[in-house]
């Protein structure tokens, strides 16, 4: 048994809302907290599928007037597993959002997935998991 837990990934973000609204609105997360530093000069916001207590969550830091990062190479991306990634595609191309990489067997395997970018353009890998 390990002595560590998984507790959240952080992603700085340049529009505070318009983030929140992609994970909430259209991957489904809840907003679970969000803490104002004003001292600090930025805002966290903590989205996720469930409470902290028993869930990885998703924290967006928003760093107030910082509009553009740099995209690191160092990051690969996020990862969701959903029941029907062609529905789930469909729905969130109508949405507006891009799609990078259309579903479909990974190469060389069955595994079904996409790709999709948030409004930061991190990638977000969509695999399927079909309901038992």
């Amino acid at each position: 048994m390990s002595e560590f837990t998984f507790l959240h990934t952080m992603l700085r973000v340049r529009n505070l809302e318009e983030s929140v609204a992609f994970y909430t609105n259209l991957l489904g997360m809840k907003e679970l907290r969000r803490t104002e530093v004003p001292d600090g000069k930025y805002t966290l916001v903590f989205v996720g599928y469930g409470p902290e207590t028993n869930n990885t969550v998703l924290e967006l830091t928003y760093n107030w007037g910082v509009d553009s990062y740099e995209m690191g190479s160092f990051f690969g991306h996020l990862a969701l597993g959903v029941p029907d990634i062609y529905a789930t595609c469909e729905t969130l191309r109508k949405a507006g959002v891009k799609i990078s990489r259309e579903p479909g067997p990974v190469k060389f395997g069955t595994t079904v997935i996409a790709f999709i970018e948030d409004p930061n353009g991190y990638k977000i890998e969509l695999i399927e998991r079909k309901p038992h």
